[in-house]
């Protein structure tokens, strides 16, 4: 029988004739099953009982409480036994699984589970004794970034400053974008485009089977940023930088810092490192905490060649108005910068005081040329603001939305 096993026997017929007394029996031997077996006998026959058994329970039984009906069925074929009821509830007495043995219970160990290892009960636990003290409910504390939020700068650290500068770079990641006068090639467009349309019609006789579309080039509103890093910005200097690192990184912005000079830190503040970035520009500014001259900066830059940067842009000013330079000389270099920028917005600390007015000859003189006048005294200020610029949308036809109310000039 080693040598004669399934000699001369369609193994096809004999696994579709086994399968079928499986699934008469109750076990769900499909076709899947049928073909892997079937496939198995044709790579390697087996030439004895055992080997034919385990490719038979192999591929064509999934299931552990089949077993029984298997071992059924096998025996009922090959082992000339009697004929017994082919069903599931009907076990072999004896019957002992090589396989799958089974985990005598420990009944000298009431806390055991039962044998089952994945089942093993905790231990036992004394109960609480009764309190006295009444119900108490969890203290609920504010998060890290909304308890510094409303300090001044001059109450935090430099872990703290970095932390807060991380939130205005999420703050201005969804910056708007404006319609360029360029085309792009996209299946969407509406507009069709004439040149590769022409192009492809060469090779169809010129009949334009293949009709290319474009549509409009969409870039971020272009911003440029100017930060006071003078004596009376001390508390604020840093903060503001972390501010131009979030739009330079962001929106692509040009950013700028002054006191006496002007000094460009768009390449400082465009690191990776936050730290870096900040420590960088604080180091290439070398006037830092001197006097202050808006006006001849802001002349400055429209004489240089960044002033076609501000051309359309929106120009952010971090300042507290104070400065050396005569008021006339100012609202002559704001009336400037305002025919050329697209929006002004003027960021002032000492804005968001209760009763403030702005007094200051510089600020009084430079605030009818700005569009807004925005409080940014606090990180939450900061973050108002920069979400306040990210959701309007800038379009020649609107006006400007009210914000904040109008601050009244005195003299």
């Amino acid at each position: 029988m080693t040598s004669a096993l399934l000699r001369g026997v369609d193994r096809a017929a004999f696994a579709v004739a086994l399968a079928d007394r499986l699934r008469r029996a109750g076990v769900p031997a499909g076709l899947t099953q049928v073909d892997d077996f079937v496939r198995v006998l044709a790579v390697d026959p087996p030439v004895e009982l055992p080997a034919l058994y385990w490719t038979a329970r192999i591929s064509l039984v999934r299931r552990h409480a089949d077993l029984a009906a298997f071992d059924r069925v096998f025996a009922a074929v090959f082992a000339d036994a009697p004929p017994l009821p082919l069903t599931r509830s009907a076990a072999p007495p004896g019957r002992r699984d090589d396989v799958h043995v089974p985990v005598p219970a420990d009944t000298a160990d009431p806390g055991s589970g039962g044998g089952l290892p994945w089942a093993t009960l905790p231990p036992a636990v004394a109960e609480a004794g009764e309190s006295d003290a009444g119900l108490r409910l969890p203290e609920r504390r504010p998060a890290a970034l909304a308890g510094l939020a409303d300090r001044p700068f001059e109450e935090l650290d430099g872990e703290q400053v970095a932390l807060l500068g991380d939130a205005l770079h999420a703050a201005v990641a969804g910056w708007p974008t404006r319609r360029t006068r360029r085309h792009a090639v996209s299946p969407a467009g509406r507009r069709i485009a004439l040149r590769p349309t022409v192009a492809r019609a060469r090779r169809t006789a010129w009949e334009p089977v293949e009709v290319v579309r474009e549509r409009p080039v969409r870039r971020p509103r272009r911003v440029v940023l100017l930060c006071d890093v003078s004596e009376s910005m001390r508390a604020q200097a840093t903060a503001y930088l972390h501010l131009m690192r979030a739009f330079a990184t962001v929106a692509d912005a040009e950013v700028f810092a002054f006191a006496t000079t002007l000094t460009r830190l768009t390449v400082a503040l465009r690191r990776t490192s936050p730290v870096e970035a900040v420590a960088q520009a604080s180091a290439a500014v070398t006037d830092r905490f001197g006097g202050t001259r808006i006006a001849t900066n802001l002349r400055a830059l429209l004489a240089s060649h960044h002033g076609d940067a501000v051309r359309g842009s929106v120009v952010v000013i971090g300042s507290d108005g104070w400065d050396s330079d005569p008021p006339g000389a100012l609202a002559a270099a704001m009336g400037r910068l305002r025919r050329r920028a697209h929006r002004i917005i003027w960021l002032n600390p000492r804005a968001g005081v209760p009763g403030f007015v702005p007094r200051v000859a510089g600020m009084a003189a430079a605030l009818p040329h700005c569009d807004r006048l925005l409080p940014a005294g606090t990180f939450q200020d900061l973050l108002d603001a920069a979400g306040q610029l990210q959701s309007v949308t800038w379009t020649a036809g609107l006006k400007w939305p009210t914000l904040t109310p109008a601050p009244r000039i005195i003299a």
